[in-house]
C-alpha cells in the first residue's frame, strides 16, 4: 500500500513541479530519494534526463494540472519555490502544499504535504521528502528518459509517452 501511495505521490509531485515552471534540472543522471514516514527505507530511483525529457515532463504536468486541478499556484520566496494545489484523484480531492529548494544543478529538495478528502485508500494525509542529487553523466547504455528503481527494472519516459494515445501525449516543441 505504501509503495502505491509513494509512486502516486512521486508522479503527482513531479506533475505539480513541472506544471509550475520549476527550474530545469541539469542534464545527466539524477538520483531521487523519496522518504515517507512509516516506510522502512527511502525509495531510490535514478533518472537519466536531458532538456527534451524535462520539457516533456513539464508539458505532461501542465496537461494533467489543467485536467485535474482546480488550483495550481507557485510563488517564490527567496531561494524557495512554494507550490499549492487542489487536484482530483478519482473521487478524492488532494490538497498539496510543497516547498522546493536547491540549485537544480547539483541538488534539490522538496517537502510535500498532502491531505486527501475523502481518504485515498485509507490515507488521510501524507508527508514526503523528495531529494534529488546530480550524479554526473548518464551511465553507458542509458538514454534520456530512462528511469530505474532497484529491484523493479527500468522504463523510458520518452518511449512511454510515444505510446500514449495522440490526444493524451504532450506536443514536443520544434
Amino acid at each position: 500500500m505504501h509503495l502505491i501511495l509513494a509512486l502516486l505521490t512521486l508522479s503527482f509531485a513531479a506533475n505539480i513541479a513541472a506544471a509550475n515552471d520549476m527550474p530545469a534540472r541539469k542534464p545527466g543522471l539524477w538520483e531521487i530519494k523519496m522518504q515517507i514516514p512509516n516506510m522502512p527505507q527511502p525509495m531510490l530511483s535514478q533518472h537519466c534526463i536531458d532538456e527534451k525529457t524535462d520539457n516533456l515532463l513539464q508539458q505532461q504536468g501542465e496537461k494533467q494540472a489543467r485536467q485535474q486541478c482546480s488550483k495550481n499556484s507557485m510563488s517564490k520566496q527567496g531561494d524557495k519555490v512554494i507550490v499549492d494545489s487542489v487536484c482530483k484523484i478519482d473521487a478524492t480531492t488532494a490538497t498539496t502544499h510543497a516547498v522546493f529548494s536547491g540549485d537544480f544543478n547539483r541538488s534539490y529538495r522538496g517537502e510535500i504535504d498532502t491531505s486527501f478528502s475523502p481518504p485515498l485508500h485509507g490515507t488521510k494525509a501524507s508527508k514526503q521528502v523528495l531529494e534529488g542529487k546530480w550524479l554526473g553523466a548518464c551511465k553507458p547504455g542509458q538514454k534520456p528518459g530512462d528511469v530505474s528503481m532497484p529491484g523493479m527494472g527500468s522504463i523510458n519516459l520518452n518511449d512511454l509517452m510515444k505510446n500514449m494515445p495522440d490526444g493524451a501525449r504532450p506536443r514536443t516543441p520544434h
